[in-house]
Formats: structure tokens, C-alpha cells, sequence
């Protein structure tokens, strides 16, 4: 059970990291892309967006914690 509850924790860790807010937006923009892909939306230009997006969110949360200097 140890290395079962181990290889658990890496695939948590690997894939949530840091940040649950990255990962969960992540899944949602993977997902909202392969429903509109189902419906025969042209959904190419979709994914690079919000992957974007959440980039920017997620630096902009960083920054603002961070004290300048």
C-alpha cells in the first residue's frame, strides 16, 4: 500500500504542483475545447487562448503576493 499511496502523491504532485487553480483550469479548457471540437466547431485557436489566459491569472496571483524589491 505504501507504493500505491507514493505513486499517488508523485501524480498529484506532477500534475497539480503548485497551484490547484492552474491544473482545474487546465482540465476545464481541455474539456470545453473537446466539447465544441464534438460539435464540429472549428476550436484550433480556443486552447492557446485559455491556456494563456490562465498563464497571465496565474502570474498576476503571483505578483500580487510577492512583495517588489
Amino acid at each position: 500500500m505504501t507504493r500505491i499511496r507514493a505513486f499517488g502523491r508523485f501524480w498529484y504532485d506532477f500534475v497539480v504542483g503548485d497551484d490547484w487553480r492552474v491544473a482545474l483550469g487546465v482540465v476545464v479548457a481541455l474539456g470545453l475545447t473537446a466539447i465544441l471540437a464534438n460539435a464540429n466547431v472549428p476550436t484550433w485557436w480556443l486552447l492557446p487562448l485559455l491556456i494563456a489566459a490562465i498563464l497571465a491569472g496565474s502570474v498576476w496571483r503571483a505578483a500580487r503576493r510577492r512583495p517588489a524589491g
